[in-house]
C-alpha cells in the first residue's frame, strides 16, 4: 500500500504516470458542512502502481496531480465521475480530459441503469469488495490501514473493469454513442455554479407575480453567493422555506424581518439580516423582473396513454439494443415527445434518435404499431394509407 503525504513524493509519482495509455481515479472527500466538497484523499493507479494521495497532509502541493488530470496524452479512467470531476473542476478550473465514465460505459453495453462500481468489479473482474469503509470519516487523521485497502481497491480493479468495457464497445459498435456522452460530461458548464442562477432550482405551484419572482432571484443569487464565501451549504445560510416565505412578505425593515417564519433567531439582527434586506430591495427595484420562472411545461391533456406507449416502445426498444433506458429518455422526456415532436430532448438526436426517437415520432402518427407476440413487444411498420 502507498500513502503519500508530501509534495516529492507526488510529483515523482505524477511524474512516473505521464504519458500512461490510461490511469484510474477516485476521490474520497466530505460536504456534509460545506458549500465545497473537500477533498480527502486521491487515489490513482497507472498500468504498475497505485497511490492512495493524502489531500489534507499539512503543505502538500497538488499541482503535479492537477496537471496530470488535464494532461492530453493520459486517458483519466472514474467511476460516476460527475462528483469526482466537479471537486477538480473546483481546484483547477479544468475538467479532466480525456476521460472515459465506466458507469456510463457499462450502460451503453447494456448493464442497467447507475450500475454499481461493486457489480462491476464481480461481474467484469471477478472479485469482492469489501465495502466496510464506505461511510467512514475520510477527514479524520490518522487514516488506518483497512481505509487505504479500501480506497485503493476502487482503483486497482478500475483497470480491468476499464479494459473489459472498452473491449465491449469496441466489439458492439457504440464508441461513438459514448464518445457523445463524455463530451457531455467534459463540459465546464456542469460545474460552475452561477449565482445569477440559483433561483431556477426552485419549483413553485402556480402563478407567481413579477415582484415575488424579482425578489426570489435576488435572495436566491445573494444565497448561492454567501454560501460561496462563506463554503456553507446553501441552508445553513437562508433555508428554502424562509427564502420563499421572504419573497412572498418581502419585509422592508428588520423587525418585520425578524418575523418571519423559519428564519433563526437573531438572524435579522445581525449580517445576514442587513444582506437580506438590501437583497430584498434590489429584487423590489429590478426594472426588468422575470417574468416567470422556468418550469416543467405540462402536458396537454389526453396524452397519458400515447406517453404509455412510448414508455412501452423506449424499454422494449432498450433491450432490443441492450442499452440502459435511463441513458436513451427520461420520463419528462416522454411526456415532451408526447406533446411535440420538435421537443428540445436528447432522446430526438444523434444515436438516441437512432435507438427510439424516431420509431417514437413513428409511433405517435400512427406509422407504427406495437404488438405482443412469441413473449415480447413486437414493432409493426404500418402503410403509409393506414398511417393516414
Amino acid at each position: 500500500m502507498t500513502l503519500i503525504t508530501d509534495s516529492a513524493a507526488l510529483a515523482a509519482f505524477c511524474e512516473r504516470q505521464q504519458g500512461a495509455q490510461f490511469i484510474t481515479v477516485d476521490t474520497e472527500f466530505m460536504r456534509e458542512r460545506t458549500y465545497w466538497p473537500v477533498l480527502c484523499l486521491v487515489q490513482v493507479a497507472g498500468a504498475d502502481e497505485a497511490a492512495a494521495i493524502d489531500a489534507l497532509a499539512p503543505d502538500i502541493d497538488l499541482a503535479p496531480l492537477l496537471a496530470l488530470m488535464n494532461d492530453p496524452a493520459s486517458l483519466k479512467v472514474f467511476h460516476a465521475a460527475r462528483q469526482d470531476l466537479e471537486i477538480f473542476f473546483h481546484l483547477s478550473d479544468a475538467v479532466p480530459h480525456p476521460l472515459f465514465d465506466t458507469q456510463v460505459a457499462a450502460m451503453v453495453c447494456g448493464f442497467g441503469d447507475s450500475v454499481s462500481y461493486e457489480t462491476l468489479v464481480r461481474k467484469l473482474a471477478g472479485a469482492q469488495l469489501d465495502k466496510a469503509s464506505r461511510f467512514t470519516d475520510w477527514s479524520h487523521r490518522p487514516l488506518t490501514a483497512r481505509q487505504i485497502e479500501y480506497a485503493l481497491g476502487d482503483v486497482v480493479h478500475l483497470r480491468t473493469v476499464y479494459e473489459q468495457l472498452q473491449q465491449r464497445l469496441a466489439k458492439n459498435g457504440r464508441a461513438g454513442w459514448f464518445s457523445e456522452e463524455m463530451a457531455a460530461l467534459e463540459d465546464p458548464a456542469l460545474y460552475r455554479s452561477d449565482p445569477d442562477h440559483a433561483w431556477r432550482r426552485f419549483r413553485l405551484r402556480g402563478r407567481a407575480d413579477s415582484r415575488f419572482l424579482a425578489v426570489l432571484r435576488a435572495l436566491a443569487r445573494w444565497r448561492e453567493a454567501a454560501a460561496q464565501q462563506r463554503d456553507l451549504p446553501r441552508g445553513r445560510v437562508l433555508r428554502d422555506e424562509a427564502l420563499l416565505e421572504i419573497a412572498s412578505h418581502p419585509p422592508r425593515q428588520v423587525d418585520q424581518l425578524a418575523r418571519i417564519r423559519g428564519l433563526a433567531k437573531g438572524v435579522a439582527e445581525g449580517k445576514f439580516g442587513k444582506e437580506i434586506l438590501d437583497a430584498v430591495a434590489a429584487g423590489l427595484s429590478d426594472p426588468q423582473p422575470p417574468a416567470a420562472i422556468p418550469q416543467k411545461a405540462q402536458s396537454p391533456p389526453g396524452l397519458g396513454p400515447l406517453v404509455e406507449l412510448l414508455r412501452v416502445l423506449l424499454k422494449q426498444r432498450c433491450e432490443d439494443f441492450e442499452v440502459a433506458q435511463k441513458l436513451v429518455a427520461s420520463a419528462d422526456d416522454l411526456e415532451a415527445i408526447a406533446a411535440d415532436d420538435a421537443a428540445e430532448v436528447p432522446a430526438l438526436h444523434g444515436w438516441r434518435r437512432e435507438v427510439f426517437g424516431a420509431d417514437a415520432l413513428a409511433l405517435k402518427h400512427g406509422a407504427l404499431a406495437l404488438t405482443a407476440g412469441r413473449g415480447r413487444i413486437e414493432l409493426v411498420p404500418l402503410p403509409e394509407k393506414a398511417a393516414q
